[in-house]
Formats: C-alpha cells, structure tokens, sequence
C-alpha cells in the first residue's frame, strides 16, 4: 500500500482518483484502513463528499481516524450538522477516541450554534483525558469564546501548560471582538512577557483594542513593532487596514496618511480603511475627495465603502452628492434589499431634510431592526420635528421592537422640544424600569427637563449621576442658563475649572452666555483669555457669544473687535454685530453693517430682519424700517412672521402713524397679541391719541395680560378719564390680575 501514497498525492482530478480507486478495488486493497482513510481524505479535497462518504460507510470497521477525516471534510464544508452527526454515531461504535477528532467536533458545536453539545463533548474531552492536549485545549478557548461564555474560556486557557501563539491570539482577540479591550491588551503584554512572538493575527486585535481606546502612544508602538518585525511587509494588507482604522481612531490623521501612501497596491479595503478614517475624524469632504481618487485606480468599492461615502455626505447635507452615491449602489446591486446600507441611506436624506425619501427607504426594508427606527426618529428630532418623531416612537413599540438607549435619547430630547413633559417622565419611568439608563439617556433627561422648566428634577438627576462627562456638565449649565439661573450656572463651570475638569467649546459657550446674562464683564473677559491661551477662539459661536456678551456690557469697541477677526462670520454672527449696535442705539452702524452682510454674500435670516427692524424702531428710522420689512418677501424670500410685524407696529407707533399701524393689525395673518395692542397704545400715550382707545375697546376682553391693562389704566389717568380708568382696575381685580412691582439686579464681587 506505500508504493500508492505518491500516487493519491498525484491526483488532481475526481477522473485520476476514480481510476485509482478502482484500481484498489480489483487489487483487494481498499479495505486496508489507510487506503480507505486516503480515498476519503482525497474525495473530500477534490470536491464530490458523496463519494467520501461512499467509501466510509462501505469500510466494515472504520476507526477512530477514519472518522475524525469525514468530521474534518464537514466542517471544512460548513456541514456543521452532519459533522455532530456523525460523531455521536463514532460515540455509539468506538470506545477508544483518538483526540485528533476533538478540535473538528468543537468547530463543528461553534458553527452549529448549540454550547450544550459543545459543554457535552468538553466532559468526553476530560473522560478521554485529552483536556491538556494544547491544540484541543485551543479549540476549547475558540468555542467558548464564539459562544461569549468568556469565563468558560478564560478558565481553559489559564490551566493550559503550554501555549502557542496561536492560543494567546485567539483568547485576545475574544475579549477585544466582546468589548473587554483593556483586559485584551493586558493578556498581549503578559504573551510578550512569557516570550512568545506575535503574528499578524495577534497585531490585528492589539490595534483594534488601542483605536478603540484611543491610546496614542501604544499605537505608534504596536506600528513600530510590525515594522521590526517585518510583519506589515509580509503581504498582509489586513495588517495595515487595521493599522490605518487604528490610527485615524486615535486622531492620528497624519500617521494614517503616511502609511496608505506607502501601500504599494491599494486594495478596496485599503481605500474603505483611508475613507472611514477621514469620517472619524470630521474630514468628510477629504473623505469624498478619497472616494474619487478611488474610482480613478480601479479599484471597486463594496457597500462597506458606500456606507462610509454615505455618511460623509450626510454630515455635509450633500444631497447632490448622496443621491449620485445612492445611485451607484443601485446600478451595481451592492445592497439590493438595503439591508446594510438602509439606515445610512435614511440617516442621509433625514439629515438632508428629505422626511419622504427617508421613509420610503425606511418603508421598503424588510428587516427593521431598531438601528433602522433610531435613524428616522433622530432624524425628526434633530430637524424639530418632534411630533413626528413621537409618533414615529409609538409605531415602533406597536411592532414590539425593544427601544435602546439611542431610541430613548431620541425621544426624550423630542419631548424636551415639544414640552412634553408627561410623556418625558412616562419614558423616564420606562427607561429606569428597564435599566436602560446610560450617560448618554441621563443627559438628554437633564436636557428635557430643562427645557420643561423642571430645573430642580434636571439638577437631581445630574447630582445622582456617578459619571459625568463633559455633556453632563454641559447639559446642566445650559440648563441653568435656559431657565435664568445664570448664578448656577457659573458656578457650575467655577466648579469644573477648580477640579480641572475637560471642557469643550459648548462648555464656554454656556459660560460666555451665563457672564452675557449677569451682565459680568470681568468673568466674560477672564473666559475670553482663556480662550486665547488655549487657543480655542476658531469656533464661530463662540465667538458670537463673546460678541453679545461685551455688547450687552456695553464694550462696543471689543464686540467690533471681536467680530473683525472672526475667520468665519456665520448668518448669527452678523446678525449678533447688527443687534450690539441697535441695542446701544446706533442704528446707522447696525445698516452699515447689514450692508456689508450683503455684500459678503450672506443670505440674511429671520433673525437679522428682527434685529435690523429692532434698531430702526428704537431710533425712529420709519421709512427705512419699512424698506426693510417690505423687502423681506421681494428680495429674499422670507415670510415676515408675528415678531416682524410686532417691530413694524412698534416702530409706526412710536413715530406716530397710528392709523397706518392700525391698519396693519387689522390686515395681518395673524391674531395680534397684547404686546401689539401695547405697543400702538404707547403710541397713542406719547402721541396724545386717546380717541384711538374706543377703536380697540372691543379687544380688551380677549386679551389677559397685566402689562396691558396696567398700560390701558395708565394712559385713561393720565386724559383724566376716571370712569374708564375705574372700568379697567375694576376688570383686572375680576380677573385676578395684579401690577408687576419693578426689580433690579446689580452683580456684585
């Protein structure tokens, strides 16, 4: 039978080993338990199984490696099933069980998916005595940790004796592929300690574990040893991928360029690697500009590639662009059923403001996981519309979809928007019942209470909180500041500065905001020095903010000065600059500046109209101010909304066109308000119209306002009309209504 082996190694084809065969068959040596071993194994590699599986179930007594073969050929097909099968027939036949099999089986139990059968054949293990062969003990490591019973795992690998790189790769990368990143690079230095050399395999988890931790400096080291070794050379692109991913995780952008640039051949996870570490880092055009230089090697991308183009696109709300991406996809049926990029393409046009499109996408999938859901309901609430993104939430519970912690977050901060607090504590309560109760929910609870005027509920949960992040604090200071708590809300960051605590830019932001308040501009200005030394003053709102604190302080010059050096100036900040000046008085400045705002080419808003109408109003600038209103719609396409109106009345009444003002309530869109009432009766009391006041007698009963009435009661005394000023007190005591007394603040140190 040896002078066959040579052949059996000669056979390349199923025609060449048929002929063999049949040649045993005639010469009586099939049934030698090597050749009938050596026909099964080499059936198996050529391809027909069936014919391996002939072979064995023709041999009278198959032995213990005879079955270990056909074990190994099933798994090696993914025929876990048969696989398990056909050892618990070995177990019935055979007493004696060679530990060749063992490794195969536990494959077998991985793949299938049943730890019982796999908990079951680790006894038989013991019972064989064959629990410290190093490769089975392996195995064991892999089986339980595919299963996620770490400690099973853990257990095992700690009692082997001996261990090979490949034993200490597999239990490392087990817990960093399971979250357990610290404790996987801790089991790596104690590899490198007991002297063993790591392979590619091993690098690859070690440099996901340090991306994913953000560990700058280990990074570069791991780098470095595949460069020593030669491991990165060793034609392993997966090494480097990983590598690329690793560093544009720890805002290595420069180290991640470097090394894809020394990549001789770019491959399409080499381009997905360098696009999806330009994302990481906020770089989505250069990421777009990546996907471009993509297309132009050749290289074709996959729908890993697309999710990350998508995504660029949607942080750039590049519709254009997304929609060009989206159609590529299709031509090249990379995700036919969107089952992988279904929730990047909805996130896509929710961020673009698309709500039909995104449903539709949304609609059409077949599997809606709650990744799926989240996208849309953010997308709502992100794009302040809340409502929907509530209702949204409800059909997602009526399919018995399990909300997340993401799905929570979502829809408190919808209820935070909307007010809604009976539905926010209701979410609250359902979160704490079911443990889903993260930094990220917390905040966004601190957030929507807030925002409900529950301050006290908002400032508990933040007290309770055992970890709080810079968002924590965040949440809490603007909370302070939204509800004119703006004493609180510097000690807050007093707080924060003396525990040297990390801030952000939304950090001072808040600051800034709560020293504009106080009216505190030595605070502001100590912030705003630290800003410059930090060298944090490139952020536009902050620098927006700065320039409304020192306005509000009555620091022109520095608000100038401020915006001057701006090297972006946003809709807000020019809309900020036009409000300093109209606030002090000087409108001629506050048109100046709206001038130069067209010139530059930036579209104004509601807000710039507001502020510019406001300045024209307090200076009296009557047919500039109308200029302005009128040219709201004509020029630029925006809708005068109730405020705008209320800037006319107040501007038409202090000038003492009173009928026109009149006029003007009677024809608008909308209700007036009392503030609108109040301000044509200023006009009326600087004026001496008090034959206007039967014009709008008929209104007083529709409006409940103190102000007004105390300003009706005002004007009455004042003509000496005491029969209508007894008629006003005598309604403001029936409906309860009482004068506000004056108050003043003055800050003190």
């Amino acid at each position: 039978m040896i002078k066959y082996m040579p052949l059996f190694r000669s056979c390349s084809t199923t025609r060449t080993l048929t002929q063999l065969h049949a040649h045993l068959v005639v010469t009586g040596q099939h049934r030698s338990p090597l050749a009938s071993t050596k026909l099964i194994e080499s059936y198996a590699q050529l391809g027909p199984l069936d014919s391996a599986q002939l072979v064995f179930q023709t041999f009278p007594t198959p032995d213990s490696y005879m079955y270990g073969v056909l074990i190994k050929r099933f798994v090696w097909c993914r025929l876990f099933k048969q696989a398990i099968a056909l050892y618990s027939h070995m177990l019935q036949e055979l007493t004696l069980i060679s530990s060749f099999i063992f490794p195969s089986v536990l494959r077998a139990c991985s793949g299938f998916g049943d730890l019982g059968i796999g908990k079951n054949v680790h006894g038989r293990i013991i019972k064989c005595g064959a629990e410290l062969d190093p490769v089975v003990q392996t195995s064991l490591v892999n089986m339980y940790g595919e299963a996620l019973e770490l400690s099973c795992a853990r257990q095992v690998f700690d009692k082997m004796l001996e261990r090979d790189v490949v034993s200490w790769s597999s239990v490392i990368s087990m817990h960093v592929r399971y979250g357990q990143l610290s404790e996987g690079l801790k089991l790596f230095y104690r590899m490198m300690l007991d002297g063993h050399v790591p392979d590619y395999v091993t690098l690859l988890s070690v440099a996901e574990a340090c991306g994913e931790l953000g560990l700058r400096l280990q990074s570069k080291s791991v780098h470095g040893y595949a460069v020593i070794r030669n491991i990165e050379s060793s034609d392993h692109n997966t090494l480097n991928n990983s590598l690329i991913a690793m560093y544009g995780k720890c805002g290595e952008l420069y180290s991640a360029r470097c090394l894809f640039d020394r990549i001789s051949n770019h491959s399409t996870s080499s381009w997905t690697a360098m696009i999806t570490c330009y994302n990481h880092n906020g770089y989505y055009e250069e990421a777009l500009y990546a996907f471009r230089k993509m297309q132009e090697s050749k290289a074709e991308p996959n729908a890993i590639t697309m999710m990350a183009i998508l995504c660029s696109c949607a942080r750039l709300s590049f519709l254009k662009q997304g929609k060009s991406v989206h159609g590529y996809v299709i031509r090249k049926h990379l995700d036919p059923d969107n089952d992988i990029l279904g929730p990047t393409l909805i996130d896509l046009y929710a961020n673009c403001g698309k709500f039909r499109t995104c449903h539709k996408i949304f609609d059409t999938n077949r599997d809606r996981h709650a990744f799926s859901w989240n996208m849309v309901i953010s997308g709502y609430t992100r794009e302040g519309m809340s409502g929907q993104a509530l209702d949204l939430f409800k059909q997602m519970r009526a399919h018995m979809i399990s909300p997340d912690e993401f799905t929570i977050a979502s829809v408190v901060s919808a209820c935070g928007n909307m007010g809604s607090l009976n539905l926010g504590t209701q979410i609250h309560s359902y979160a704490v019942k079911t443990g889903v109760l993260n930094e990220f929910v917390l905040n966004s609870l601190i957030d929507m209470y807030a925002k409900c005027g529950f301050i006290d509920s908002a400032y508990n949960i933040f007290t309770n909180q055992s970890r709080k992040g810079v968002v924590t604090w965040n949440s809490m200071m603007w909370g302070f500041v939204h509800n004119s708590k703006s004493v609180e809300a510097m000690n807050l960051f007093d707080q924060m500065w003396l525990d040297d605590r990390e801030m952000d830019d939304v950090t001072f932001l808040s600051a800034i905001q709560a020293c504009s308040d106080l009216r505190d501009l030595e605070k502001g200005k100590w912030i705003h020095h630290k800003l410059i030394t930090n060298g944090a003053m490139n952020d536009t709102y902050v620098s927006t903010a700065l320039l409304d604190m020192y306005a509000k302080c009555g620091e022109l010059w520095i608000a100038q000065r401020v915006f001057d050096i701006m090297p972006y100036k946003s809709v807000v900040s020019w809309s900020a600059m036009i409000d300093a000046y109209g606030m002090h008085g000087l409108v001629d400045m506050s048109i100046s500046v709206f001038n130069k705002m067209i010139e530059s080419k930036m579209k104004p808003n509601e807000i710039t109209f507001m502020n510019i109408l406001s300045a024209c109003s307090h200076a009296g600038y009557v047919e500039t101010g109308q200029l302005y209103f009128n040219s709201m719609k004509k020029d630029f396409g925006i809708e005068p909304k109730l405020e705008h109106y209320s800037c006319l009345i107040d501007l038409l009444s202090r000038a003492g066109h009173l009928d026109e003002a009149y006029k003007i309530i009677i024809s608008m869109p909308f209700l007036p308000t009392s503030g609108i009432w109040s301000s044509l009766l200023s006009g009326c009391r600087i004026h001496r119209r008090l034959d206007m006041m039967t014009l709008i007698q008929e209104k007083l009963e529709k409006i409940d306002d103190t102000g007004f009435y105390t300003l009706l009661s005002n004007i009455s005394a004042e003509g000496e009309d005491w029969k209508q000023f007894q008629t006003v007190r005598s309604m403001m005591k029936t409906t309860g209504l009482k004068k506000l007394h004056g108050c003043s603040t003055v800050h003190t140190r």
